[in-house]
């Protein structure tokens, strides 16, 4: 019997809740990696390793939404300038 490819709303549905359930694994292992950095305080490879995520993360939300890089800087810049 031929398998029965998934519609796109199925597709969509599946890869959204996957994207949810990473987005939840990366704030606990965020979580993690903070207790590790604790321990060494003068380490600059644990802030590294988050710039990098960063980085990864404004790369996929410029993909996902059709904004510059530059745009999104430019977010994350006045959003830190309010705290």
């Amino acid at each position: 019997m031929p398998r029965i490819q998934p519609t796109a709303a199925e597709t969509m549905r599946a890869t959204t809740n996957d994207i949810a359930r990473l987005l939840d694994v990366l704030m606990t292992e965020i979580g993690k990696h903070a207790k590790r950095a604790s321990a060494a305080p003068n380490n600059w490879g644990f802030p590294g390793n988050l710039m990098k995520v960063r980085s990864d993360l404004i790369d996929t939300t410029a993909f996902i939404s059709g904004m510059g890089r530059e745009e999104i800087e430019a977010f994350l810049d006045d959003t830190a300038d309010a705290n």
